[in-house]
């Protein structure tokens, strides 16, 4: 596949062959991560939708907002009155998607879920060809819809393809589906390899002591924050930089202290910049029904920029860069030496066992080997292209 076709030639393959439409439970403008990397690659080749969970304001009726963030990739947020009931929501969101379908012209119509909570609006879709990325174990998360584990097994006896976001995911979700393939975090590795040369501090963080260990991403259930405390008080001269959006938590909770600071969240354009400055980094995540099956797309992220790092023991993780030597393990009994000995260690150390194990993890070689699994089940199933009805 050509990774670098021009826009115009986007845009003419996008309006021949195919539209990807997307459910999601993510703000494309939240956290760039999993469903931003592949759905821009696959927009190369196809047009996409992206059609957001709903919001609710005090508007007189529902509408649709669009917003193009290239030739190829609309994004939409249904728009819903306050108070709009569960029922008149799927109601509204169905009639959207009607004519989000009519008035896209397309050849073939690929429905991508990310969440299967969007089933009880779109399972009327004529599609030929339904992808479940089942990025997380949604069911464990806090505030989890009770129904959610049950809208999945519909999902998944409706799905022509199933990927998982992590090896652990499809070893408990493989019986469940006949094609079901792991595809863990990948690595836009140029992106993050900007942090190994040399740049400004920012502002917000150039005041900022050293020696500084960082953490990039949500701040959410997943994240210890005893375990956060803990360690800031035990190493009382190392700085913690925490990076990201606080969500579904309680920000006043959030531990203090003169050497934790919590910088609010960032471009991802902007990480390198962040982490080029950083002398390790951290994932302090809890162990619990949240985490249990995640593989961190910043894993492999921390990695690229040449930031030594120590993480918890998230199975993935131990299974894969913990066993491979890349990522130091920690516990809340030895985060303090494991922190000391990481900092102690010249940064570049592992740096050409790193870059042989990230060489084949690009996020092009994961839409490239997802693409032909797509082609497949549409081969499979021998479907005629979709057209839309007159």
């Amino acid at each position: 596949m050509d990774l670098a076709v021009g826009k115009s030639t986007q845009r003419r393959y996008a309006e021949e062959f195919s539209m990807i439409l997307c459910f999601s439970h993510l703000r494309w403008n939240f956290v760039h991560q999993r469903p931003q990397h592949i759905l821009t690659l696959a927009s190369r080749t196809n047009r996409i939708i992206y059609f957001e969970e709903p919001i609710f304001e005090e508007v007189p009726r529902a509408l649709m907002r669009s917003n193009d963030v290239s030739p190829t990739i609309r994004v939409v947020t249904p728009i819903l009155p306050a108070g709009t009931t569960q029922s008149d929501a799927d109601a509204v969101q169905r009639r959207f998607l009607d004519l989000i379908v009519a008035s896209t012209p397309q050849e073939r119509l690929t429905t991508w879920y990310y969440t299967p909570m969007a089933l009880r609006f779109s399972d009327h879709l004529a599609c030929d060809v339904c992808v479940y990325d089942c990025m997380d174990e949604l069911s464990a998360f806090k505030d989890a819809p009770r129904e959610l584990v049950q809208m999945e097994r519909q999902l998944l006896e409706c799905a022509d393809v199933v990927f998982t976001g992590g090896q652990s995911l499809y070893e408990a979700k493989r019986s469940m589906h006949r094609s079901i393939f792991p595809f863990p975090s990948s690595i836009d590795f140029t992106h993050f390899h900007q942090a190994r040369g040399p740049g400004k501090d920012p502002v917000d963080q150039e005041q900022i002591p050293h020696p500084r260990v960082g953490y990039f991403g949500v701040i959410d259930e997943r994240l210890d924050v005893d375990l956060v405390a803990k360690a800031a008080n035990a190493l009382p001269d190392v700085h913690f930089i925490m990076i990201g959006p606080v969500v579904k938590i309680d920000p006043l909770g959030l531990p203090k202290a003169a050497n934790l600071h919590w910088l609010g969240c960032k471009e991802y354009a902007d990480l390198p910049r962040y982490l080029r400055h950083w002398d390790a980094g951290w994932m302090p995540f809890a162990l619990n029904g949240a985490t249990r099956y995640i593989s961190p797309t910043k894993t492999p992220e921390f990695l690229a920029a040449g930031v030594p790092l120590v993480s918890t023991a998230i199975v993935d993780v131990v299974r894969t860069y913990g066993a491979d030597g890349l990522v130091d393990i920690v516990d809340a009994e030895d985060v303090e030496a494991k922190l000391r000995s990481v900092l102690a260690r010249p940064r570049d150390l592992l740096l050409t066992h790193v870059d042989a194990y990230l060489i084949d993890m690009s996020w092009e070689k994961t839409w490239v080997a997802m693409a032909g699994h797509i082609q497949h089940a549409r081969r499979t199933k021998n479907v005629l292209p979709f057209r839309r009805s007159a």
